[in-house]
Parts: structure tokens; sequence; C-alpha cells
């Protein structure tokens, strides 16, 4: 059984590169494709094995249509997976509200006082996943639960990695290795300065002492917007910090229009839903 039961969504930002979408609602609410975005972060959470679900949001974004009863439209598509309908069934949840944007540590604070020992972090913003299967038999994906089994093996905090080309390297934290440790992160270097080209991609699980530590070590006074990464240099430098590689993956990231419209092309592509005459109809419209 899984010592992991926590898992936080972040999901307090405020979108501005998404606006003016995300001025009338959530970008975690969006659809990728059929599914909105939250709903795949919560499934794999609960995947992974955590029953506890904390949502970091703000003051103007409401969540409230997610965690009504759903199930009676499963009447409507009897075919969907009932998953889909009753995504946070068994689960117990629990929201939080970041009232200033001050980073994700702090954001992360906002929920510590109610998690006791090590918890996944998902940000809102970006699923990763290898499953494209139907909604009528919907799969989550498993990124956090490989994040769990090394957790499970090492005792150790841990943070996914992507291989992302050269070029695109600047725009992220990029981590130097030593085999399967973390050793540094640099965050957005110059091309020539990139200590490797794989990246920090927003699934993490962090130490029970987070809470003491952004506390009373890296405080947002002390530290700003950089708490977690000056909590993460931290474990490089005392227990470890264990690198779990989810190149294979596919990874959307809905912060700007673009790569969400991206993502919502090669999403499509990949389901079985949808690929057969989407691919016809793009190979069409490129003539």
């Amino acid at each position: 059984m899984s010592v992991v039961k926590d898992a936080v969504i972040v999901a307090g930002g405020l979108g501005s590169r998404m606006l003016p979408t995300s001025a009338y609602l959530p970008k975690e609410a969006l659809p990728l494709v059929d599914v909105p975005a939250l709903i795949h972060l919560v499934l794999e959470a609960a995947n992974a094995g955590a029953s506890r679900i904390h949502i970091i949001t703000s003051p103007k974004k409401s969540f409230d249509n997610f965690f009504q009863n759903n199930g009676l439209y499963s009447e409507l598509r009897p075919e969907v997976s009932e998953a889909l309908f009753s995504p946070f069934s068994g689960l117990e949840f629990h929201i939080h509200v970041q009232n200033e944007p001050l980073g994700l540590g702090h954001a992360l604070m906002q929920s510590l006082s109610a998690i006791n020992g090590p918890f996944i972090v998902l940000l809102g913003d970006n699923i990763i996943t290898r499953d494209f299967s139907s909604i009528t038999n919907f799969k989550p994906s498993d990124a956090s639960k490989k994040l769990v089994m090394a957790y499970e093996e090492f005792s150790l905090p841990c943070a996914g990695i992507y291989s992302l080309p050269e070029l695109e390297v600047v725009n992220y934290g990029v981590v130097r290795l030593d085999n399967d440790r973390i050793t540094e992160v640099v965050e957005k270097p110059n091309q020539s300065d990139a200590p490797s080209n794989k990246v920090l991609c927003g699934r993490y699980i962090f130490a029970e002492n987070s809470l003491d530590l952004l506390t009373n070590v890296f405080s947002v006074v002390d530290y700003g917007e950089m708490q977690t990464i000056e909590l993460q240099k931290y474990w490089m430098e005392s227990i470890g910090y264990v690198a779990v590689d989810l190149s294979e993956y596919q990874w959307y990231d809905s912060g700007n229009p673009l790569s969400w419209l991206k993502a919502q092309i090669d999403y499509g592509l990949r389901n079985l839903d949808y690929a057969p005459e989407l691919k016809t109809w793009l190979i069409d419209r490129l003539k």
C-alpha cells in the first residue's frame, strides 16, 4: 500500500497568458479534447494511490461545478466511462485559497497544515500522459504513480524530468544529473549554460518536512518565489533528490493558447475516438 496519500494540485495562478479565456473560467477547467484538465489530474493522483486531494486556488477562481454530483449525466451518455462523471468518488477533497500570487512554495504552504507525510505535487496547467484511451474506457495517466514507486524505493523526494530539444530548455528549470540524482537546477539558463536537455516538468513528491523548511528556513519573506528552488537545493545537498524520467510520456501545457492548441491536435491524433477522422480532415485541410 502506498505511503503517499496526499496530492496537491496547484491551480492558483492568474493565468494571464491564457487571457481572455482565463478571465471567464479557470484554465484548469479547459478540456483536453473531451476531458477537463483538472479531471485528468485528479484521476492521475488517485491512480497513484492518493486518497486526499488538495486543490490550491485563488480568490477569483471557482471549481464549484466540479464537486457536484454529475452522475445523472451518465444517463445521457451511458457509453462514457462512469469515472468521468464521478471522478471524486471515494476521495477526500480540500480546497485551499492562495490570496496572493507569491509562488509555488507559498501556494503549497496553504495546504501543508492539513498534510502529514510525503505528498505528490501536480502543477495544474501540465498534463503528462501516455494513455490515449477512449472515453468509453478512460485510463488515467500513471506519471505520478511512477514517482510514487520511486519514492517507495528510495524514501527520498522526487521530481519528474523531461527531455526537450536544446533550443527549448531556456524556458524551464534545467537539471544536472548524477545517475538518477538531481544535483543542480538552473532556472531558464542560456542555451550554452544549460547543464543538460532535461527539465523539471511539473510533477514532484515533496518530503514531509516541507512545511517546517518553508516556514522556518526558506520563508517567502526571505526567498520570495524562489522558495521551492531553495527547498529542492536543500534536498540535493543533504539527503538526495531523485530524478524520475517521464520523457516517454506526452507533456501538454495549457499555459498559453498556442501550446494548448497543439495539445488538442496531438491528443486527438493519438486518441482512437477521433484519430481517423481528424487525420483525414487535417491532411485535406493542409493541401
